[in-house]
């Protein structure tokens, strides 16, 4: 076997281990959305919060894509120096569908108030997120148990 055919062999076997090792898991990219999610929130980056949100998105409050983008306008014009503090529970991957279960605390200032918008001290909000993947990238289409505050 010649040097060249070993190299070509080397690099059909060895490229693909290293892809597979390196390439995100579906849970990783699931997490890494909630903590991108989060950081947009707190930066009141509303094209970034709607990036992880899918067009078809609907929910048991009536809301869709469009109605939260105008609520979470509406929000940031009257919140400041929002956190969020949000522990992931358990997320369940099933094909090109997801369920993520967080508990949830939002903490903001409006004028000199500031205090717990979501949860509280003592008690997150828990909430349970469906999302679904387009190509690789996973969007948020349901949300269940965070109260409409905007």
């Amino acid at each position: 076997m010649s040097k060249k055919s070993v190299i070509i062999l080397s690099i059909l076997i060895i490229f693909p281990i290293i892809i597979y090792l390196l390439w995100p898991s579906d849970e990783n990219r699931i997490k890494k959305l909630f903590r991108e999610g989060a950081k947009a929130v707190e930066n009141e980056n509303i094209d970034d919060v709607m990036s992880k949100v899918s067009f078809n998105y609907s929910d048991e409050y009536g809301l869709t894509y469009l109605y939260i983008k105008e609520g979470m306008g509406q929000a940031f014009q009257r919140l400041d120096d929002i956190m969020i503090e949000y522990e992931i529970k358990n997320i369940e991957i099933k094909d090109k569908t997801a369920a993520a279960e967080l508990d949830i605390r939002v903490i903001a200032s409006s004028g000199n108030d500031a205090g717990y918008i979501i949860g509280d001290a003592a008690k997150p909000v828990h909430a349970v997120f469906s999302l679904e993947k387009v190509r690789t990238k996973w969007l948020v289409i349901k949300t269940k148990g965070i109260p409409l505050y905007f």
